[in-house]
């Protein structure tokens, strides 16, 4: 769940993660200069009124302004310009909302310290977890409510919330809710999201 298991699971897929702070400066073409993808990590609760709504519950934490506003900054510019994408936990509720979603602000059966099962569409073969049966990490409490124009469901959980989306831009982007970074030391189908978003980075021209 850490930024270190993300640089450390990308690393040992055979990429060279870079970590970018938030600031105020989004030229991403300036700043990603010598990139060729991009992924959206794990955080705090995005604010509510991105998404047109009023913070309405008490378990809401990490609301970090200027992060909220890098990160949806950076994702619109990535996924307009068909840069290799993958979003993980608040990455992918970024995703949503970055494409006209909203978020359920807290789940009534939370998915901290949770693992469960996924099921999986055909189009979840490409984000390299093969077609088994995922078993996936989980630790959040927020939810996809009304899905975001161009997003495409392609894994749920068993009870039906949205753990998986495809990005409809013409190029390799995806976001997960669960925690693929947990086990990915140890779990083939985990480590094979990383190899193949490494796989589409390195074929990706720079940025």
């Amino acid at each position: 769940m850490s930024a270190r298991a993300l640089v450390d699971a990308v690393w040992n897929a055979g990429g060279d993660p870079i970590t970018l702070l938030p600031t105020s400066d989004t030229d991403w073409a300036t700043r990603l200069r010598g990139f060729s993808a991009v992924l959206m990590p794990v955080g705090g609760d995005l604010n509510p009124e991105l998404y047109g709504q009023s913070p309405e519950s008490d378990e809401l934490y990490g609301i970090d302004p200027l992060q909220d506003a890098a990160d949806l900054s950076l994702t619109q510019w990535a996924i307009a310009n068909k840069v290799p994408f993958l979003a993980i936990c608040r990455g992918f509720q970024l995703v949503n909302v970055a494409f006209g979603g909203t978020l359920v602000q807290h789940m009534q059966n939370d998915h901290r310290h949770v693992v469960h099962q996924l099921q999986l569409d055909a189009d979840a073969e490409r984000l390299g977890v093969g077609a088994a049966p995922l078993e996936s990490s989980c630790y959040h409490h927020q939810a996809i409510d009304r899905l975001g124009d161009g997003l495409r469901v392609i894994a749920r959980a068993t009870e039906g919330h949205v753990e998986a989306m495809a990005i409809d831009n013409g190029a390799w982007a995806y976001a997960v809710q669960w925690h693929p970074e947990d086990n990915a030391a140890e779990n083939v189908q985990q480590a094979g999201l990383f190899a193949k978003f490494v796989e589409q980075a390195q074929n990706a021209p720079l940025i």
